[in-house]
């Protein structure tokens, strides 16, 4: 299993996922300080033009840092694309990650060689979300260059595959980068979806409660105050099978075990969901590893404890150490 090099050399191996609404430059800048990937969803910036202005802020201060840092640079970070076709931004955005050679690429619901091709053309990588081993083949053929196993249990949309399932199928053909969504909000975790055989992490849910997230303290504490048995799987919202806080559902005065089933066909992502009570807004999405979260901290804070109990976890199996190499520039 190989990995490009802007994915190597992390303080963890993992990578941030992108939450909508919630991941900001703040998030993302303090996440790739901390060692690990930070990424954002372009939707994120509103109105368009607001995207140009965050990556401006992102790569200039993670350049000074580096420059400050040159023993321990920041990791790289990465842009969320929707490429479904309800985003009417997608051309647009593209072409400002290109002026910025934006140097990872998540891409969701769709799979475009056109955009893995123009990607490619200024040095970036690509890595598209499954759920399954089919889109897994899809994304490849179309030239992804990377996969997220978006297993049960994630945050947000997900799948229903046990992750050790959903990865065993991918690695039987596969051997690029792949990481594994799903339920991982520990050290123990992550080293478990390497053992399983994903190359990195890819952890959501407990960076919403972070001081850096721009997420309501409301969110932040029920993230706290939650555990497995408060995560509701529906597709409601934004027609699209996703987890959800229980409390937050019944909050917006509905009834988290009786909710109704969405058209598929009518998606969308722009205006955040389907429904008066809006996904991401008033709807609030968080996986089921949500009961290892314990408290409201900074990034550092998480990243730390996150490398302290992966640490652990090797020692355990009496494994070595891992210490951070510098992260160096994508090939």
């Amino acid at each position: 299993m190989s990995l490009p090099n802007c994915l190597k050399g992390l303080s963890l191996p993992a990578v941030a996922s992108p939450l909508f609404i919630i991941s900001t430059p703040d998030l993302v800048i303090a996440q790739c300080k901390a060692g690990v990937v930070g990424s954002f969803p372009a939707l994120n910036a509103r109105p368009a033009h607001v995207l140009e202005e965050w990556l401006e802020r992102i790569t200039t201060e993670l350049a000074e840092y580096n420059a400050q840092n040159p023993d321990k640079p920041a990791a790289p970070f990465a842009v969320n694309q929707i490429v479904h076709r309800s985003n009417d931004r997608l051309d647009h955005d593209l072409e400002v990650c290109a002026k910025f050679k934006v140097p990872i690429i998540i891409t969701s619901l769709g799979a475009r060689e056109d955009l893995n091709e123009r990607v490619h053309q200024w040095g970036g990588i690509v890595l598209h979300d499954v759920i399954n081993n089919q889109f897994a083949r899809k994304a490849i053929e179309k030239g992804a260059d990377g996969l997220i196993a978006v297993a049960a249990g994630a945050g947000g949309h997900a799948g229903t595959q046990s992750p050790f399932a959903l990865i065993q199928e991918i690695r039987e053909w596969f051997d690029g980068p792949l990481l594994l969504s799903g339920s991982i909000a520990n050290g123990n975790a992550v080293l478990a979806a390497q053992a399983a055989g994903a190359d990195l992490a890819y952890i959501g849910s407990a960076f919403i409660a972070t001081d850096e997230a721009n997420a309501d303290q409301a969110y932040k504490q029920m993230i706290v105050d939650s555990t497995a048995a408060d995560i509701v799987y529906s597709n409601l919202f934004t027609g699209v099978h996703g987890n959800y806080l229980k409390k937050s559902i019944e909050n917006a005065g509905l009834d988290p075990d009786a909710l109704p089933e969405s058209d598929p066909s009518k998606m969308n992502f722009g205006s955040g969901g389907n429904t008066e009570s809006k996904a991401w807004r008033d709807i609030w999405g968080a996986g089921q590893g949500v009961g290892a979260v314990k408290s409201i901290g900074s990034v550092d804070s998480l990243v730390t404890r996150l490398i302290n109990e992966y640490n652990q976890a090797r020692k355990r199996l009496g494994l070595t150490e891992v210490k951070q190499q510098p992260v160096t520039e994508p090939a």
